[in-house]
């Protein structure tokens, strides 16, 4: 047979040529691989992290750029001074507290149109505890000039603080006019790991429901943070606005005022684990004692008093707990 001729094996060679080129990596001969468009790569999507910066505080809110075009909350505090942690009480002197006043009308001036008047700058939970006193937190009420307390009715009334505790945590203010019903406190000093509470107060006001908001959880332990014995640990949620409200039993009873959360962010960064539920109230027999160091007797009642269910409690507390704003 024949060898097939010089034109013929051109033909063959040049029907081969398109397949082998188009292999990924092919070359011919010594020629290099021929080159590959590289493909396109996907923009990376939206990712969530988790929060490197402790929880702001509640008050006026500014509204500023963000990356991605989303607006950034940023928080306004007393003082224009930053947040401190928020699971320990304050350890600077609190400044001199003045005499409660109503809140001016919007856009009024001082005197000579110069001065601004009084804005509302933070705010908290309080209950009434005795005929016109309130309960709160000291650090709701440091360095107000004046407070603001709002019924259940939706009626603001003028509060004065007459006597705070530092170490405790808590404050004391009298209002002129009539600010619900008593809460009583629990009349033993008994409180068992375990036990179900209800909180009840007005979490990131603005931001929520402009009603008040309740909780449930238990008693989680029988110290606060760093070994408190004024405090008690609960699972109940709270947030910024929650300080001050009632920490109840299901019989209605106060068994603490609650006062701080842990800072899960913070613990994150630092143990690489997310702390759910660490939240903390002073105890109701520390809230007793600050009362009667300043003349102020409690109502205490019968532990023996029926239990009632979660939202039964709701309507005992909602007549008694009020929501407070914080002038400057």
């Amino acid at each position: 047979m024949r060898s097939p001729t010089p034109i013929v094996a051109f033909a063959v060679a040049c029907i081969s040529f398109p397949a082998i080129a188009q292999k990924p990596g092919g070359s011919l001969g010594n020629l290099p691989p021929q080159a590959q468009p590289n493909p396109p790569r996907a923009a990376p999507g939206p990712q969530t992290a988790l929060p490197r910066d402790k929880p702001p505080p509640l008050g006026r809110q500014q509204a500023g750029p963000q990356p991605g075009g989303r607006p950034q909350v940023t928080p306004q505090q007393p003082g224009g001074r930053p947040p401190g942690p928020m699971a320990a009480l304050p350890s600077d002197k609190p400044p001199p507290l003045g005499a409660a006043m109503p809140r001016p009308p919007s856009g009024a001036t001082g005197p000579g149109g110069g001065r601004q008047p009084p804005r509302d700058v933070s705010s908290g939970t309080g209950f009434v505890v005795a005929p016109r006193q309130i309960m709160t937190n000291h650090h709701v009420a440091q360095g107000c000039t004046a407070m603001i307390a709002r019924t259940a009715a939706g009626q603001d009334i003028a509060a004065t603080v007459i006597a705070v505790d530092e170490q405790r945590d808590l404050a004391l203010l009298r209002t002129d006019a009539d600010a619900g019903p008593v809460l009583p406190f629990r009349s033993t000093a008994e409180v068992r790991r375990g036990e179900n509470v209800v909180t009840y107060g007005f979490p990131l006001a603005g931001l929520l429901s402009s009603g008040p908001t309740l909780t449930t959880g238990d008693v989680s332990a029988l110290a606060g943070l760093g070994d408190n014995s004024r405090q008690i640990q609960i699972s109940a949620p709270v947030q910024q606005g929650n300080s001050g409200g009632p920490l109840l039993d299901l019989r209605g009873h106060v068994v603490g005022v609650i006062v701080s959360k842990l800072n899960a962010a913070r613990i994150a960064e630092r143990t690489g684990d997310i702390p759910q539920n660490v939240n903390f109230a002073v105890k109701h027999t520390e809230a007793v004692d600050f009362m009667r160091e300043h003349g102020v007797q409690p109502q205490l009642e019968d532990p023996t008093a029926p239990l009632r269910s979660a939202a039964e409690i709701g309507e005992v507390a909602h007549a008694s707990t009020l929501f407070l704003r914080c002038l400057r």
